[in-house]
């Protein structure tokens, strides 16, 4: 029961997440399921994330809830420790996570920070010896 919650309660992003990988995986990529959370990946959804981010350089994958975009299967492996945080931290916040996310980044965005490293979210999700590891 309480699996089914988590799903659930993460439900609203989880949607918004399946409609960007479908969407992302129609111009070619992959779609499949690894350790119960969808992982897509392909050529619009690198392009998006290259160019549709705020980071400098674009981000490598984004979570929303149950839900892994990616510019390639090398970043969903690079990745995939650091987006199941994030996939738990939906479970955990539901649909409050993207506007507490969004206000976070603000709030150190404020207070002269950095919106993405000092953004609590993305420190809980770093590895503790910082950035990503390969799983």
């Amino acid at each position: 029961m309480r699996t089914i919650l988590r799903y659930v309660w993460a439900a609203p992003a989880t949607g918004l997440g399946l409609v960007l990988a479908i969407v992302g995986i129609a111009a070619g990529g992959r779609l499949a399921l690894h350790t119960g959370v969808i992982e897509a990946e392909g050529r619009l959804l690198a392009w998006g994330l290259t160019h549709l981010t705020w980071l400098d350089r674009g981000a490598a994958a984004i979570t929303f809830g149950h839900v892994v975009l990616a510019r390639d299967v090398d970043s969903l492996e690079w990745t995939r420790t650091h987006e199941r945080v994030h996939v738990r931290q939906y479970e955990r916040w539901g649909p409050f996570f993207i506007p507490l996310y969004l206000a976070a980044s603000g709030w150190a965005l404020a207070r002269g920070q950095d919106p993405y490293i000092d953004n609590p979210f993305e420190r809980e999700a770093m590895n503790p010896r910082g950035g990503y590891t390969r799983v």
